[in-house]
């Protein structure tokens, strides 16, 4: 049998494959900014995992927090300061993937950046190549200044991080509200000042969190800080009533998961102990 084998090619079959469907628009830095100037205020949320991520990104919240508090939430240790470079790169790597609107930005661990500017752009930069974050957080104001400036002059951008600093806990004495104004309003002022392009405000007064954000051109995230602030972000887990132990006065927790979960594995053992499941609605023939 001779003839053409093209002849034989389905006339509905493409020449081309479909193009993929393009992701949604980022929120970018300059609009993440831009949304004090809006009148706009901004949510945040911690997310450390692929699912969470997808679910916190697809229920629109502005800003994606990649916290070095897994090393709490997640890792079940005592503070933040175990948590290593390549671990939040791990975890930034797999909310960068989730993530199709929300401005990601992720936290600089505990002590990189405090080895010299050039080593807190070699992590930084690390960050942001490995994974599809757009900037990174570093605790301090005036003291990281420089740090921030630095940082900025390379192209990262940096959301500064004043009042309670979780990595100083040692040198604080404990998870304890900032009350010293000039200080705050100092850190503040020199962060801005430095290129920071948003800041968190975490525990402090919420008299004084308003006034700093008055006086700061950048948005302020408030964690702890009252409501006068740009925004607020908080942990997903305490928002979402997983936290095991002590939740924080200035959470509201929006569900009980804790309790749906243990409601449903309890189940899950009684049905398996008592023959229920699996039934045969759930084997293959």
């Amino acid at each position: 049998m001779g003839g053409d084998a093209t002849a034989h090619t389905p006339l509905t079959r493409s020449a081309h494959p479909p193009l993929p469907m393009p992701r949604p628009q980022r929120i970018t830095v300059p609009e993440f900014t831009a949304f004090k100037k809006g009148g706009r205020k901004i949510s945040m949320l911690t997310a450390y995992d692929f699912p969470t991520a997808r679910l916190v990104d697809e229920a629109g919240v502005e800003g994606i927090l990649v916290g070095d508090s897994l090393g709490m939430v997640v890792q079940g240790r005592e503070n933040t300061l175990p948590v290593t470079l390549d671990e939040m790169i791990y975890h930034a790597e797999m909310v960068g993937r989730a993530v199709d609107r929300a401005l990601v930005v992720v936290d600089m661990p505990f002590p990189s950046y405090h080895l010299g500017t050039h080593k807190a752009i070699e992590a930084a930069g690390r960050i942001l190549k490995e994974s599809r974050a757009q900037a990174v957080k570093l605790e301090g104001g005036a003291d990281q200044a420089g740090v921030i400036q630095a940082l900025t002059a390379a192209g990262i951008p940096v959301m500064a991080h004043c009042g309670l600093g979780p990595q100083s806990v040692h040198q604080l004495g404990g998870y304890r509200v900032q009350r010293n104004r000039d200080q705050l309003m100092n850190d503040a002022h020199a962060a801005a000042d430095a290129g920071a392009f948003a800041m968190v405000l975490e525990c402090v007064p919420s008299s004084l969190a308003e006034e700093i954000t008055a006086a700061v051109t950048i948005p302020t995230i408030g964690i702890g800080a009252g409501p006068a602030c740009d925004g607020q972000v908080l942990v997903v887990n305490d928002l979402l009533g997983l936290t095991t132990g002590h939740v924080p006065r200035f959470v509201k927790p929006q569900a009980d998961l804790k309790s749906e979960i243990t409601r449903a594995v309890k189940a899950f053992g009684e049905e398996v102990r008592s023959g229920e499941f699996p039934g045969d609605e759930h084997g293959y023939a």
